[in-house]
Parts: C-alpha cells; sequence; structure tokens
C-alpha cells in the first residue's frame, strides 16, 4: 500500500505541493496522513428527523447515500446513485449532503472532466428529505472546460441554498498574471431546482484548499477561505454572504505565509456563542509549520493571538461549535498510526481538553463534523469502516 508523507513533513524538509497547473503535479498528492482519498472522501449531515446521512463512494467508485437512526451504530444498506459519472473524493474535494426546509436535501460533487484539473460542480436533488433523488446536473451557468471544484454548500435560515466553488475562468482571461484561482458562487430559493447566476466573491484564491462555511448570527452564511495576498502570502479571507462582495476580502489569519504553492490545506469556521467566529486552518507563521486556533470578530478580522493545536502533527483539522461547546476535531500521523483527536472546550473557547478518539494503521479520511441540536459528532472513515463519536466537553 503506497504511504504518502504528511504535508507538514513534505513541507518542513522544503518538498513543497505545488499547484498542478505551475509543476504538472498530481492534484491527489495533497494530503497527509495516508489515505485512499478517491475512495474514502466523505460529507456527513444529520437530517431534519434526527438521523445521520453520510454519502461517498464504494470501492467501484460508486456515489452512494446511507443514513443511521442510531448516531452511526448501524447504517441503511447503500442507494447508489449518478451511475455513469466519475467523481473526485480526495480530501479536500469529495462528496456532501446538506438539509434545508421543506423536505430539501442535496448532494454535491466534483466530476472530473477530460482535460486535467478541470471539473464542473454537480448536484442531486431530493424534495422529499432524501428518500428520491433525481438524475445529477450541473450547478453553475459556465460550462467552459476549466476548473470549477471545490465546492461548499449549505442552507441559510431562509431556506436558501449556497453554492461556493474554486473558479478559474478569470485566469483563463488574464493569463499568468493573475494570481491564483477565484471563487465564484450562486443561490438557490427552491432547494435546488432552480439557481441565479454566478457571481464572484473574491479574486486570487488558492487553487486547491477546501472552503469552510458557518452560520451568521442573523440567519446568513459566512465563508472562509486560503486567500493568495499579494504577492504570495497564502493567508485566509472572510466574507458574508449576504453582503456586496468586496475588491480585497477581509484578512482573516496573519501568517504571512509567502509560498507560491497550494498546500491542499482548508480552514474551518464555526460561529462563537460570544460573538464572533471559531477558526482553524494550517500555516507556517514565524517559521512554525502548525496547525492553529484563533478567534474572529463578527466582521472576520482576527482577535489576539492564535494558539497552535497541542500537536505537532496535526493536520486537516475543522472545528464545529453549538452554544458555548466548541469541538476541533483533527487526524495525526505518528509515523506508525494516524490518531483522531479532539479539543473540546464548554465556555466557548477559553479552554479546551485534548481527548484521543480513535486510531488506525490503515488508509483514513479526514474527519467530518455534524451538529444535531445541541449535540456534536465527529464522523471518521477508515478502511476498518466508518466511525462516528459524540463529542462531549
Amino acid at each position: 500500500m503506497t504511504r504518502l508523507r504528511s504535508i507538514n513533513g513534505l513541507l518542513r524538509a522544503g518538498l513543497v505541493l505545488c499547484l498542478a497547473s505551475l509543476l504538472g503535479a498530481s492534484a491527489q498528492a495533497a494530503g497527509a496522513a495516508p489515505h485512499k482519498a478517491a475512495a474514502l472522501g466523505s460529507g456527513v449531515a444529520f437530517g431534519p428527523d434526527g438521523r445521520l446521512w453520510w454519502t461517498g463512494l464504494d470501492e467501484q467508485g460508486r456515489l452512494f447515500v446511507r443514513d443511521s437512526a442510531d448516531e452511526g451504530r448501524s447504517w441503511s444498506a447503500p442507494r447508489w446513485l449518478a451511475a455513469d459519472e466519475h467523481i473526485s473524493a480526495d480530501g479536500e474535494n469529495r462528496p456532501k449532503i446538506a438539509f434545508g426546509p421543506g423536505g430539501a436535501a442535496v448532494i454535491s460533487y466534483t466530476q472530473p472532466l477530460a482535460k486535467p484539473y478541470t471539473g464542473a460542480i454537480r448536484m442531486l436533488r431530493s424534495a422529499d428529505g432524501g428518500a428520491h433523488f433525481g438524475a445529477p446536473f450541473t450547478v453553475h451557468a459556465d460550462r467552459q472546460l476549466i476548473t470549477h471544484r471545490f465546492e461548499a454548500i449549505g442552507f441559510d435560515a431562509r431556506g436558501i441554498l449556497h453554492v461556493l466553488w474554486i473558479d478559474k475562468r478569470d485566469l483563463e482571461v488574464q493569463g499568468s498574471a493573475y494570481r491564483g484561482a477565484a471563487i465564484y458562487r450562486n443561490e438557490s430559493a427552491d432547494g435546488g431546482a432552480h439557481f441565479g447566476p454566478d457571481t464572484k466573491l473574491a479574486d486570487h484564491t488558492c487553487e486547491c484548499c477546501r472552503i469552510a462555511l458557518a452560520g451568521t448570527p442573523d440567519g446568513s452564511l459566512a465563508a472562509m477561505w486560503r486567500h493568495v495576498f499579494a504577492p504570495s502570502e497564502r493567508d485566509h479571507g472572510f466574507a458574508r454572504l449576504d453582503r456586496p462582495a468586496a475588491a480585497e476580502p477581509v484578512r482573516a489569519t496573519l501568517d504571512r505565509w509567502a509560498v507560491n504553492a497550494c498546500p491542499h490545506h482548508g480552514p474551518g469556521l464555526a460561529g462563537a456563542a460570544g460573538g464572533g467566529y471559531h477558526a482553524v486552518w494550517f500555516g507556517q507563521r514565524d517559521g512554525d509549520m502548525r496547525a492553529r486556533y484563533g478567534r474572529l470578530s463578527a466582521d472576520g478580522q482576527p482577535l489576539g493571538a492564535p494558539q497552535v493545536l497541542p500537536d505537532e502533527a496535526a493536520e486537516h483539522a475543522d472545528v464545529i461549535s453549538a452554544g458555548p461547546r466548541v469541538a476541533i476535531v483533527w487526524r495525526s500521523f505518528d509515523g506508525g498510526q494516524t490518531r483522531l483527536r479532539a479539543w473540546l472546550s464548554a465556555d466557548d473557547g477559553r479552554h479546551f481538553v485534548l481527548k484521543d478518539l480513535a486510531a488506525t494503521p490503515l488508509d483514513n479520511d479526514h474527519p467530518r463534523l455534524a451538529r444535531r441540536g445541541e449535540q456534536l459528532f465527529a464522523f471518521w472513515r477508515t478502511l476498518e469502516g466508518a466511525q462516528v463519536h459524540a463529542l462531549v466537553p
């Protein structure tokens, strides 16, 4: 079994994982602990009825959806969807599932196209809470054979479905002088039956890092992503989706990591009970390459100095919250096995307790997080199967 060294180790050794468009490297060379991203990349979410839903690819590369009524102790038989489609399911670019009001449910994924590193954002729609899904369709109006990849999806409190993705249409027009890619987005007011026009959220974004979404106090959504600030500092941008796009996004992190390459390592974002947001990200700060946690203001500005996670090998961290409860989860490869670890807070991030959740010597996906009411859960898919861990501060 081929094993990939962690991205931390690669970068510390000076072997930066460069963008496919720059060096022709494989887009699936990202990743850290050993895993078969194409097989194991998954999405999870709780439905309105309290069941946990899971979507991903099986061993034959077929997209499935399953659900569990007992928090992952047992799962329904898989239902296969989009049978004729090739689907990307690596760690940062994986199938996702989301639920909205009135029985709306959607599954999204990236469909790789004929040219390397190109793709289309595809979606399956259900109007009956996931009991049945329709045929897949392309979400964006732009149909060029270019990058439309690394989508993020979410319903806001009004039931509007938001889809965001990494897009290279501006690079195609402006050429090599254009830094990175862009984030485009669109909206649906009817659970994915119809979408509005593609609109640009930000120029000059990193090319292969996930986009994080979180609810705002007034029911909209906020986004955080790895941005390429001039001349080539790969920190993170922040924007609210209910406001006009700014020429330059709010700078949410100040690592000032000057690197002309994509780390394949996106951020996490969650609302804070005391206002603003909890954020996690990976970066190099003053020569120290680590995963970090910090607080952001209501408009995305960094508040105070960030904290490094209590694990030098921590990678692909994510964060979720419910009131004052905060959970940060990551995986950590020690050379022999991968550990699933959590940093848990019951007081809105003022204090954290470290907890080991699981470990495996086998290939594994990044950890996923899900919320049901005030309960927080971590989902971890390994070659041994799917695990669900209740996160109790």
